[in-house]
């Protein structure tokens, strides 16, 4: 077993062109199975491929405390005892996920790949190897079915990619150098199962993250609760995910083929910030041209598709074969298309692309806010504050309620509790509009509101207790209205300070 997998990764990586002779390899080691199995393997690769023997990297995200730091010696140990090149770091990823209003596992992989890239650019690797295997490309594709995807969704993993074209964010420390390094996944068609039985054949001894059993996480809900389930209906389905990765990588390759076609004669202009369509020979493309030639567009400006939707390129595709002239539509990380009389104008506004700076006509914040109560709470790096006052309730408030500016709010005292801050939106945030009698989606709310996509990252929301109060400036819950019932409110006003 041991040699056949050796083999095997060899074949696979010299199909995908993964390591070629003229490469320098950085390895990526949690410790786990999968990167031990991958950094014993390729060891042995390098000899074949007459490469110098692959350099360690191993970052603490200071996460499981002691188990994080034990780790990271464990692989410092492996590395001095193969006599290979070790680099660590450690990053409080739980600190930085809280001041990016990000999920941990999202953080913790936007400040991994921005450690390794930084560390390829400094010891001069130009590819970096991790360790994804087959079971988490089959958990990829569900993952993106799931979350609704196109075939580039359902293709998964690419076994190489540029790391540049990651959507990295723009907080963690990037090379300034051009030199491409490409992120390479020799492990991407073996099975977990197989890379463990690799590891017990050599008797290596792999630490296992206890945060792989732990289901709030969604990754971890697909692999211990999902895919077992869906094994009931079909013991294949697997393989079937596999194959459907496979089957999306071939439709891609047409579709791209499709696109180099007709792009020539469809685009009239290409900067770093523009791309201009000839409008009447987009209009003549068949709906799956469209949709790619859009995607295209957006991936050239941004460099990925992060955030981009379906509905966002139905939404497109409607406005642009039905708007008048002038139309203009704003999409996410600081994307804009707008209709001429001949073309169709994609732009891409670098500032505002990643929660840049925004202008200072409306409060903004970056991070979660305790609140004053009563008292003023300042907006950090911007000239606005929160006024939060106590008031009793009396007959002579109503009409003082009733008018209400946009930027101020009376809610009913009892509502607001002890526990209020302001903080920017989270993946999955609800509330019930005041006088919709229904709930919605806070992304939805902003979405039909037409709140700019590059300060709905930056919109203050009033909480107390984990409970939306008030999407500030646009709409309060109906649960913090005011009733005949209030006794006491509390008036919440910004001001310019």
């Amino acid at each position: 077993m041991g040699q056949d997998l050796v083999e095997k990764i060899k074949a696979f990586c010299q199909q995908n062109r993964l390591i070629t002779p003229e490469d320098t390899l950085l390895v990526g080691v949690s410790g786990g199975p999968d990167s031990l199995g991958l950094l014993h393997i390729l060891t042995k690769l390098c000899h074949d491929f007459k490469l110098a023997p692959p350099a360690v990297a191993h970052l603490n995200h200071q996460l499981r405390h002691p188990d994080a730091d034990i780790e990271a010696g464990f692989v410092r140990h492996i590395a001095e005892q193969w006599r290979l090149p070790f680099f660590s770091e450690a990053r409080p990823v739980a600190d930085l996920a809280a001041q990016r209003q990000q999920s941990l596992e999202e953080t913790a992989r936007q400040v991994r790949y921005a450690f390794l890239w930084s560390l390829a650019d400094q010891i001069g690797a130009n590819k970096i190897a991790v360790g994804h295997n087959g079971d988490d490309q089959i958990e990829t594709v569900l993952m993106h079915f799931l979350r609704g995807s196109g075939l580039t969704g359902l293709r998964g993993m690419a076994p190489q990619v540029n790391i540049a074209l990651l959507p990295l964010h723009p907080y963690d420390t990037i090379p300034a150098s051009s030199k491409p390094v490409m992120l390479i996944r020799p492990l991407l068609d073996t099975p977990r199962l197989e890379i463990e039985t690799y590891c017990r054949a050599h008797q290596l001894t792999p630490r296992y993250d206890s945060s792989n059993q732990d289901t709030t996480f969604f990754r971890n809900r697909l692999r211990h609760e999902l895919l077992p389930y869906l094994e009931t209906y079909n013991p294949n389905i697997r393989r079937l995910l596999h194959n459907t990765a496979k089957i999306a990588t071939g439709e891609i390759e047409l579709v791209d083929q499709q696109i180099e076609q007709v792009w020539p004669d469809l685009v009239t202009e290409v900067t770093t910030q523009n791309i201009d369509f000839i409008r009447e020979n987009w209009l003549n493309l068949p709906i799956g041209l469209k949709r790619a030639t859009l995607r295209r567009a957006i991936y050239l400006l941004h460099g990925h598709l992060f955030n981009i939707t379906f509905d966002h390129i139905e939404n497109a595709i409607e406005v642009l074969e039905k708007g008048q002239t002038g139309a203009l539509m704003t999409w996410p990380a600081g994307l804009t298309i707008r209709l001429t009389y001949k073309t169709i104008s994609l732009t891409l506004n670098s500032a505002a692309a990643w929660d840049g700076a925004l202008d200072d006509d409306q409060p903004a914040i970056s991070r979660p806010l305790d609140i004053k109560l009563p008292g003023l709470t300042p907006l950090p790096s911007t000239n606005w504050q929160l006024k939060a006052t106590l008031v009793p309730m009396t007959p002579a408030m109503w009409p003082q309620i009733k008018q209400a500016t946009r930027w101020e709010a009376y809610i009913d005292a009892v509502v607001v509790g002890n526990r209020l801050k302001l903080r920017t939106r989270q993946p999955g945030d609800q509330f019930r509009p005041l006088g919709a009698g229904h709930s919605k989606t806070i992304k939805t709310f902003m979405i039909d509101a037409k709140i700019p996509a590059a300060y709905r990252r930056r919109l203050p929301i009033l909480v107390a207790d984990e409970q939306i109060l008030w999407l500030c400036g646009y709409r309060l819950d109906d649960r913090a209205k005011v009733t005949e019932q209030t006794r006491q409110l509390v008036h919440f006003t910004f001001e310019r300070i």
